[in-house]
């Protein structure tokens, strides 16, 4: 098997990303478990203004809901970058397969800019901490 085919099959394997979503979605029901948890909690029962710092039940509550939503949030954003660094891998293997470069840099400085101009300077750092993850996969 060539390496422009192992390529396009891996480039194939990466238009199925719900393989990666169910086992990334649990974590956001383990992470609710475990806020349950200490909640009911072995020793002293804690309420839940208590484990979210809320002053007020219906503030925890609310907290407790939007930890949810975050949580839920963390684990798409995990599961959306590991799918990044498997595209960006298939784009260095075919680089470096047709003699090219392993990085661009000039599409590295499009991402950061893209990145800068949506979020500002956070962007940037979020950008770089995306690329660095990204390189070296191949």
């Amino acid at each position: 098997m060539t390496k422009m085919t192992e390529t396009a099959e891996k480039a194939e394997m990466l238009e199925m990303p719900e393989a990666a979503e169910t086992t990334v979605g649990r974590s956001a029901a383990d992470r609710s478990a475990v806020r349950q948890d200490a909640v009911r909690g072995a020793g002293p029962r804690k309420t839940v203004a208590e484990v979210t710092g809320a002053r007020t039940e219906e503030a925890a509550g609310l907290i407790a809901g939007a930890r949810e939503r975050i949580d839920a949030l963390d684990d798409r954003i995990i599961g959306l970058v590991q799918e990044r660094m498997a595209v960006s891998a298939v784009i260095q293997e075919a680089r470096i397969t047709s003699g090219g470069r392993r990085v661009n840099l000039a599409r590295e400085m499009e991402v950061l800019e893209h990145f800068r101009a949506a979020l500002g300077k956070p962007g940037t750092t979020l950008a770089m901490t995306l690329l660095e993850l990204s390189r070296g996969r191949v």
